[in-house]
C-alpha cells in the first residue's frame, strides 16, 4: 500500500437510516477467534518471506485453500501472469465463495504477499500476515451464518510493488480481477479491504477516499460494540486493494493501521502482532455487515 495524503476533518460515528442501524443491532454477530488467526500468522511467518511468483507464495496459497476446506467452504485459485519491473510472473487470485439468498455479490479482501526485498529478511507478519490470517477465520465464521447476499472473501495477490510503487508496480491482483469482473459485467455490489490490521497498538483512521456511507458502518459497530478507540476519526489516503474497484464505481472501503513503525523493515515480526487487534477487526466486520446488507438493498439493484 501507499500512503497518498493526510486528512485532518473528523467525521460523525453514525450511521444514517438508510443503512439499516437498527438492523445491525439486533443481529448478533457470531465471535470471531482472534487465538485462532493469530496461529495462521504464525504459520505463514514460518514459511518466511512470501512475495508474489515466488515459491514461499505457492506455498502461502497451498495453506490458505488447505484451511478453507477443512473448513468446508468453496474455494478456487485464479491465476494470471503480470508484467513486472522483475519481468513476467506467475501469479493467483485466491477467492472463497459464501453463496447467499441472492446472488449480489459482497466482497471482503486482503493481500496475502510479502514485500519483495534484494537485502533484507522480510517476513511481514503484519503486513500480509495479518490480512491472510483475518480473512481465513472470517470465512469461517460467515459460513456458520445464514446470509442474504453471497460473499466472495478475496486474498490478492502481488499488492505489493515489486521495486517502486507506481501504478503499473503495485496492485496486480486487485487490478487484474476489477478490470475481469468490470469486462463480464460481475463486479460486486461493495468491497471491503483489510491490511495491516494486526497491530497490538490498534488504530484504524478512516481511508480518505473510500465510500463514507460504507465506512461510517464499520465504524458505527465499531463504537457500538466499545472498540472506538480503534477506529479513530482521522482521515488518511492509503493506495491499497480497494482503489481498482472504487476506480470501477464500486462502493469500496479500506481498514488499515498505517501507523505501524516497523512497515517494510525486518522487524515486521509474530512479536508486533495481536490475538486481539485481529479480533477486534473481525468482530467489528461481522457486526457490520448486516447493516452494509440493508444499506446496500435499500439503494436498489446494481447499476448496468
Amino acid at each position: 500500500m501507499r500512503r497518498s495524503f493526510v486528512g485532518s476533518l473528523l467525521l460523525a460515528l453514525v450511521v444514517s437510516v438508510a443503512l439499516g442501524g437498527a438492523v445491525a443491532q439486533e443481529t448478533k454477530a457470531p465471535a470471531f477467534d482472534g487465538v485462532a488467526a493469530l496461529r495462521h500468522v504464525e504459520r505463514l511467518v514460518a514459511i518466511g518471506p512470501r512475495p508474489a511468483g515466488s515459491p514461499a507464495a505457492a506455498k502461502t496459497r497451498r495453506y490458505i485453500v488447505d484451511e478453507l476446506k477443512a473448513a468446508r467452504v468453496s474455494v478456487k485459485v485464479e491465476p494470471f501472469e503480470a508484467d513486472t519491473p522483475h519481468g513476467r510472473l506467475a501469479m493467483a487470485n485466491v477467492v472463497a465463495v459464501l453463496p447467499g439468498r441472492r446472488p449480489d455479490v459482497i466482497l471482503i479482501g486482503g493481500h496475502y504477499d510479502t514485500k519483495w526485498f534484494r537485502e533484507l529478511t522480510f517476513v511481514g507478519a503484519n503486513d500480509g500476515g495479518s490480512s491472510t490470517a483475518l480473512l481465513i477465520e472470517l470465512a469461517r465464521r460467515l459460513r456458520e451464518r445464514p446470509r442474504e447476499y453471497t460473499y466472495w472473501i478475496v486474498w490478492f495477490d502481488g499488492e505489493e510493488a515489486r521495486e517502486t510503487w507506481t501504478a503499473a508496480d503495485s496492485l496486480y491482483g486487485s487490478r487484474r480481477m476489477a478490470a475481469e469482473l468490470a469486462r463480464t459485467h460481475r463486479l460486486p455490489r461493495a468491497v471491503i479491504v483489510a491490511d495491516m490490521i494486526g497491530d497490538r497498538d490498534l488504530g484504524i483512521r478512516r481511508e480518505a477516499a473510500s465510500t463514507p456511507w460504507l465506512t461510517d458502518a464499520i465504524w458505527a459497530s465499531a463504537a457500538r460494540l466499545g472498540h472506538g478507540a480503534h477506529f479513530l476519526g482521522g482521515s488518511l489516503g492509503v493506495e491499497d486493494d480497494h482503489v481498482p474497484f472504487l476506480r470501477h464505481g464500486v462502493p469500496a472501503t479500506l481498514l488499515i493501521d498505517f501507523d505501524f513503525p516497523p512497515w517494510h523493515t525486518p522487524e515486521d515480526t509474530l512479536d508486533k502482532v495481536s490475538a486481539r487487534s485481529l479480533a477486534v477487526v473481525g468482530h467489528v466486520l461481522l457486526d457490520a455487515l448486516p447493516a452494509i446488507e440493508d444499506g446496500l438493498t435499500r439503494s436498489g439493484p446494481p447499476r448496468p
